[in-house]
């Protein structure tokens, strides 16, 4: 009777070997992609230095790359740099929330992320857009943290109205907005991954 053979594996890849154990060898990949992933953090304070129109565009490009239902193209960016608007913006956001404080933590710079109304996947979308671009803002050496309440103000008369000053008249949807700006102090520490995050069906 024959010794069944069984492998070994070497950086993912099995390797026959008569009469060993199998083996696995963990392979760490030096990757940027990976690594700005898991080094992007939401930043809560910001510099008053105003983000350059070079990185800005680099970053809205970014979330116009961002995967669609379809590919339809559903969400809309409005990049607001403008220190009257941002005021009223957080004025907005402040009175939807009943406080007081800035909800975009003072950031000089607020991406708001709006979704066509028509569409059943804008939420989805907007999300995708939002996320994109906080990883390209933090390869470009910027902070940024994703702000809520975005639906709640552009239903509100004066969400509108702003929305109408700045040219857009078509049924959108708010899904959610990016304080951006330069990070003021260290970002924070990740907390730990929980258990139970990855289940495998294998």
């Amino acid at each position: 009777m024959k010794t069944p053979k069984r492998s070994r594996w070497v950086s993912g890849i099995g390797v026959p070997s008569e009469g060993r154990i199998r083996k696995k060898e963990v392979v760490v990949m030096n990757n940027p992609v990976l690594e700005n992933l898991k080094t992007r953090r939401s930043i809560r304070k910001y510099l008053p230095r105003q983000v350059e129109p070079e990185k800005l565009d680099l970053i809205l490009e970014a979330g116009t790359y961002a995967p669609t239902g379809m590919g339809m193209q559903s969400p809309v960016i409005i990049a607001v740099q403008d220190p009257q608007s941002v005021q009223k913006l957080a004025k907005l956001n402040a009175k939807v929330m009943n406080s007081s404080s800035n909800p975009y933590y003072d950031a000089p710079t607020i991406l708001l992320v709006l979704a066509s109304s028509q569409r059943g996947t804008r939420v989805e979308d907007g999300s995708c857009v939002l996320e994109n671009m906080m990883l390209a803002a933090h390869s470009l050496g910027l902070g940024s943290c994703w702000i809520h309440r975005e639906r709640e103000m552009f239903e509100l008369p004066e969400g509108k109205e702003l929305l109408s000053q700045w040219g857009i008249t078509e049924p959108l949807t708010g899904v959610g907005a990016l304080a951006l700006g330069y990070p003021d102090g260290d970002a924070p520490q990740p907390k730990p991954r929980k258990e139970g995050y990855i289940v495998k069906v294998l």
